[in-house]
């Protein structure tokens, strides 16, 4: 029976004379789970097949490259060649057990390549103007090559119809090689493929004239576009309404929205400080402009939200890229009317972004759910043999380690000091921006309800209690504490500590001095300066919230400009006055670095930022009195919270 509050969003629907279960898609989002060949591994089935299993009514699987100089990350999946054939069939096979309908996203990334991803070869372009974000010289593409890669084009898409594909998606979005031809922004030619707007759709159109000359009618084709570029000079959503007539009249029978290109990546992936769904009013506006199936992606985190956009008409599907990522169940779920259970997206890019950039991980995560792309390896198993297992701490990683450990059948009971569960995820929440954070607490808490864990709040656990308890093991998830340097002046009880501020424990006047600009005292700051406070900032190193993610902190930033924070950095205080600091101004002239000794002060009070170290004392109290005990999270290493998370949750599935 179809849960009626979800009606539309789990109501079937055709695309082309494909029909599509529900109106649950997973976009074409990058991975890096393939080989430097472009082969299909294990660890890309798996991740698939879950969210199959999830309930997803179209799977668009990543960027496909369709010719091995257009890959964007080193492992990219490719069907450049016959021979990936037999592994896509065999993949694809594997989905359709599920229900779920598959397409393959075509691909070419253009000069949004890196040489190094491509074979050292260079990156190729419409025009020979660099990336911003890549900084690499393409080469201009002529007129021969131009076509042979529109044949590249439709020879992929004949092998992914041979392989057993529902349908065929190009990707035109994002700023890859076909929307840098589309688009002014990019394309500066004067021939056939570029000089004004029909010139510009020649490229895609002639990739669709191919594509159906290699696959005929019966095989849908979606077109992935950004419905607005976000830079100068780029695509606005008055000319995509246009273009994706032209691409209706060509044959294509749905378009998929997004935003953004490289050098605007914020709104490819978007973090916290955009609004959830915030680009359904591109899918509104071409929804109005065409008449196929639009579908749209852009933080729809929620189901609530998923459902309006469906049944107000401004989409025809919800493209749930991240949240895939967070909740590879999530339609099983909307289904069955557990949506409580629904581990959130929180807009952080940590796992999403970061990792797929970070040279010494190049593969995506989640910090909600650290079973992305481990989805075969760390199965939550049931245990043989119960324990009952004491959680000291109920931050990030007490509450991941609780109810996973729990799932598995242990008896777990989480001792927390203070009244609320969270720790500092839950002071991370208070600012600006930040509130999706609490959405985790929320899940944590909600999983751990459903597997019995108990809690025992206001209560600090001490050694004398594991002789009372009598655990098998004991996991210590008592994070971390303040960081107080050894500096002149520094143990001043006038001093406020950034966390007690956040957590309303005391109260500051309207001139305030917060002293370390790492992300915790520019969070503070931008919690301050909202409410009207007059705030500066001072920083040893060179720039402020440096260890924040970098799309987080562009919009950090820009806040603390618009309310007038004063930031000063390379500025290392030496003495702690009553109402300010004496500091050391370092400066760099002409390759010369002079230092000088100043004095700011005149502040109604001083905050202090200066970071955090782990803590946990308990250990070399109770490690001889417990047969087992683990340290997780920070108070074993200080870390992002995607860290903390992710090694409780492995500590979880081994005890």
């Amino acid at each position: 029976m179809i849960n009626m509050t979800y009606r539309n969003l789990l109501s079937s629907f055709k695309i082309a004379g494909m029909e599509v279960k529900n109106r649950f898609v997973v976009p074409a989002l990058a991975t890096n789970y393939g080989d430097a060949n472009g082969n299909i591994t294990k660890k890309v089935m798996d991740y698939y097949i879950a969210r199959a299993k999830g309930g997803y009514g179209l799977i668009v699987i990543e960027i496909v490259a369709v010719d091995p100089r257009g890959r964007a990350i080193p492992n990219q999946l490719g069907i450049w060649d016959d021979s990936f054939i037999p592994q896509w069939t065999e993949f694809i096979k594997a989905l359709h057990k599920y229900g779920a309908k598959v397409a393959i996203q075509l691909h070419h990334a253009g000069r949004q390549c890196a040489k190094e991803n491509i074979g050292g070869q260079t990156p190729v372009a419409p025009s020979a103007i660099p990336c911003p974000l890549r900084k690499e010289m393409p080469h201009e593409l002529s007129i021969q090559e131009t076509y042979e890669i529109i044949d590249k084009f439709g020879a992929a898409a004949r092998r992914a119809v041979e392989s057993g594909v529902d349908a065929i998606e190009i990707n035109g979005a994002h700023g890859y090689l076909i929307a840098q031809f589309m688009s002014q922004y990019s394309n500066k030619r004067i021939d056939e493929f570029g000089g004004n707007f029909e010139a510009r759709m020649k490229f895609p159109k002639k990739i669709i004239k191919k594509i159906r000359r290699e696959v005929g009618n019966g095989i849908p084709i979606i077109f992935r576009m950004s419905g607005e570029e976000k830079v100068p000079g780029g695509r606005d959503l008055l000319e995509s309404t246009v273009v994706a007539r032209v691409l209706e009249e060509q044959g294509v029978n749905a378009m998929s929205m997004s935003a953004g290109v490289y050098a605007s990546l914020e709104h490819m992936s978007a973090p916290s400080e955009f609004s959830p769904g915030h680009n359904v009013y591109i899918a509104e506006a071409i929804k109005k402009a065409v008449d196929i199936p639009v579908i749209i992606a852009g933080r729809i985190n929620y189901p609530q939200l998923a459902e309006e956009i469906i049944s107000s008409g401004k989409a025809d599907f919800v493209a749930l890229g991240r949240v895939s990522l967070a909740d590879p169940e999530f339609p099983n779920k909307v289904a069955s009317d557990t949506v409580n259970e629904i581990a959130p997206c929180v807009g952080c890019l940590q796992g999403c972004l970061d990792y797929l950039f970070d040279k010494e991980k190049m593969k995506i995560s989640c910090l909600v759910n650290p079973f992305v792309g481990k989805e075969d390896e760390w199965r939550i198993k049931k245990t043989n043999v119960s324990k009952k297992i004491i959680v000291v701490g109920t931050g990030p990683a007490g509450l991941e380690f609780a109810w996973v450990a729990a799932k598995r059948g242990h008896q777990v009971i989480c001792y927390e000091k203070n009244s609320l569960i969270g720790g500092q995820l839950r002071i991370a929440g208070i600012p600006p921006t930040k509130y999706e954070l609490l959405n985790a607490l929320m899940y944590y808490k909600t999983m751990c309800d459903k597997y019995n864990v108990q809690f025992r709040m206001n209560t600090e656990f001490t050694k004398e209690m594991v002789s009372a308890d009598k655990p098998d093991s004991i996991i210590l998830a008592t994070g971390s504490e303040p960081l107080i340097p050894d500096i002149k002046g520094v143990n001043n009880p006038k001093f406020i500590n950034a966390i007690d501020l956040l957590d309303s424990k005391c109260s500051v006047g309207e001139n305030i001095l917060v002293v370390g600009g790492g992300i915790l005292g520019a969070e503070t700051a931008d919690y301050l300066a909202e409410r009207g406070t007059s705030v500066t900032i001072i920083e040893t190193n060179a720039g402020i919230a440096l260890d924040s993610q970098v799309y987080v902190r562009k919009y950090l930033l820009q806040r603390l400009q618009n309310y007038g924070v004063v930031c000063y950095t390379n500025a290392k205080v030496k003495e702690f006055l009553e109402n300010g600091v004496i500091y050391e101004s370092t400066t760099k002239k002409n390759g010369i670095f002079t230092s000088s000794v100043k004095t700011l002060d005149g502040f109604d009070n001083i905050v202090l930022a200066m970071g955090v170290a782990s803590y946990s004392p308990l250990y070399n109290e109770i490690k001889n009195l417990v047969g087992e005990i683990h340290v997780v999270g920070d108070a074993l290493k200080i870390g992002k919270a995607i860290s903390a998370i992710s090694n409780a949750a492995e500590c979880a599935i081994l005890i």
